[in-house]
């Protein structure tokens, strides 16, 4: 028998992974504190960029109806994920990735829980403005058709009006686990395109499963305000936003980010 030389530390297979992270985490942290200003802005990029593709798949659905419902949901849901793509790649700000990277922070003490937790609520409410700032241009435009409208719509009451709490909390924890197991996989590669590619599998899977995404559906939410706000159940709004919101949290920041950590080391090690 050859001897085992091996220690547990040989196991953390991803440990740079992590570093990388706790390192982001460290910046974020700053970026917060010290200028709040500069924070807000990649957090309200990031709620812009997801609403103006949101409306680009709008339009996809809308110009190819008629055709293979599957296919044109395939179709929509590769469009959709060059958001998530433009996003991780201009370093700005999205809740749904930060459950990941802040619960890992939290997990070997580069942050504390208290500003994590603020950090993630700052974050989602200028993701929302980044939203309504897109909408507002949007008003003024005849870019949004009746079809997609419409599209809107449908989109809307599937999400709310008939969709369950426990329903909502299951397709979100799926939602956020593609999501973040594609970024964390992603950050293992120095390349554009390498990381492009493994972002955007996890988008398109959540898209195209029509899991549910929290600063998606906000995003659609406000959407809805400015096109048909007397057609929204605002009471289903709340539970989505609620149960979404957990779900997300549960699927990146404990599936992926907590698992991680601890599957590449222990809590103390990087004091």
């Amino acid at each position: 028998m050859i001897d085992n030389h091996k220690a547990i530390k040989d196991t953390y297979m991803s440990r740079e992974t992590i570093e990388n992270i706790n390192s982001q985490v460290q910046m974020k942290t700053v970026l917060f504190s010290q200028t709040p200003g500069r924070y807000a802005l990649k957090a309200i990029m990031s709620g812009f960029l997801l609403a103006l593709v949101t409306v680009f798949m709008l339009a996809i659905k809308a110009q190819f109806e008629g055709a293979n419902e599957g296919l044109v949901n395939l179709v929509g849901a590769i469009a959709f994920s060059l958001a998530l793509v433009l996003i991780v790649l201009t370093h700005s700000e999205l809740l749904t990735s930060n459950f990941m990277y802040l619960t890992v922070g939290w997990y070997y003490k580069v942050i504390a829980l208290n500003k994590a937790l603020a950090i993630a609520l700052v974050c989602f409410f200028f993701n929302i403005i980044g939203g309504f700032i897109l909408f507002i241009i949007m008003k003024i435009t005849p870019i949004m058709t009746p079809e997609m409208i419409e599209s809107l719509r449908a989109l809307v009451d599937s999400k709310t009006v008939h969709s369950t709490w426990f329903a909502i909390l299951g397709k979100a924890i799926f939602c956020n686990f593609f999501i973040n197991i594609g970024i964390y996989i992603s950050i293992q590669f120095k390349d554009g395109l390498s990381k492009a590619f493994f972002i955007a599998c996890g988008v398109i899977v959540f898209v195209f499963m029509g899991y549910e995404h929290v600063v998606f559906n906000a995003g659609l939410y406000v959407g809805m305000i400015f096109y048909d706000f007397d057609a929204v159940a605002w009471l289903h709004v709340l539970k989505n936003i609620i149960f979404a919101f957990i779900g997300n949290f549960i699927g990146g920041g404990i599936f992926v980010g907590l698992l991680y950590a601890y599957l590449n080391g222990k809590r103390d090690s990087l004091q």
